[in-house]
């Protein structure tokens, strides 16, 4: 019987053993059950330190855009308490829409509205007004229509309309970190901060500007006017000044 009893344990022993192939696997996924809760717990901290940094950030240009306005009022009461007249800083952008289509479009005028990213009708960018952007918007005054965009289109065109250059391909700004992986570098690391240096016309202008992906507008409720003739003589081509913010709103 005592032969019998060691058999019997032999027996149950080798069948209550686990396979060491199997204890290994187990071993490696509770390692990367482990490594995923670490990597998580790591995210939701890098995360929540950039929320709050991108929170301080748009603190800090809401404060400034504030000020600037509470100057420019001041300065414009002071002007008119002294009896004289006070001039508003020039603007330093443009927000240019295209308005007419492709027909009997001259190549002088395509290869300027190629040069300033306005292939399809109703396309809008920004631009830096300087003496030769406004030379060459003149140029091609019947097939545009551009003004000085205010700090709430700025704002509505890029949460709405905004999308950025990764790659060559047009990516919606879903998250910050899609704006932060190409102008990253520049300090440019979330909405607001592209929104600031655009509107500002900053020193990253040019870098900012070229990241963005023309803008896409709808046809404007209401319709146009005449195409054909400037904005001045009742028409809706050429400059408009801060009335391309009402034109925008039609069109957002």
């Amino acid at each position: 019987s005592g032969t019998a009893d060691i058999f019997h344990y032999e027996l149950i022993t080798k069948m209550s053993a686990v396979p060491e192939t199997i204890l290994k696997n187990q071993k490696a996924s509770s390692e990367t059950i482990a490594a995923r809760v670490a990597a998580k717990a790591a995210r939701k901290k890098a995360n929540a330190t950039a929320r709050r940094d991108v929170y301080k950030r748009a603190e800090k240009h809401a404060a400034e855009y504030a000020a600037t306005e509470k100057a420019l009022i001041r300065n414009r009461r002071i002007a008119k308490n002294s009896g004289v007249f006070y001039v508003d800083p020039q603007p330093k952008i443009a927000l240019v829409i295209r308005i007419r289509g492709i027909n009997a479009v001259d190549p002088k005028t395509k290869k300027i509205l190629q040069l300033l990213r306005l292939r399809q009708i109703h396309n809008a960018v920004f631009v830096r007004l300087s003496k030769p952007m406004k030379q060459m918007l003149t140029l091609v005054t019947p097939y545009i229509t551009w003004g000085y965009p205010t700090l709430k289109t700025v704002k509505d065109i890029m949460y709405k309309r905004g999308y950025g250059k990764v790659g060559g391909q047009r990516v919606p700004f879903t998250t910050n970190s899609v704006i932060e992986g190409v102008l990253g570098k520049i300090d440019i690391i979330c909405i607001e901060d592209l929104i600031h240096e655009i509107y500002t016309c900053g020193p990253n202008f040019k870098q900012a500007n070229k990241f963005l992906w023309p803008f896409k507008l709808s046809s404007p409720k209401g319709g146009y006017k005449k195409k054909r003739i400037n904005f001045a003589e009742g028409g809706d081509a050429g400059n408009r000044e801060e009335y391309i913010n009402a034109l925008f709103q039609r069109m957002n």
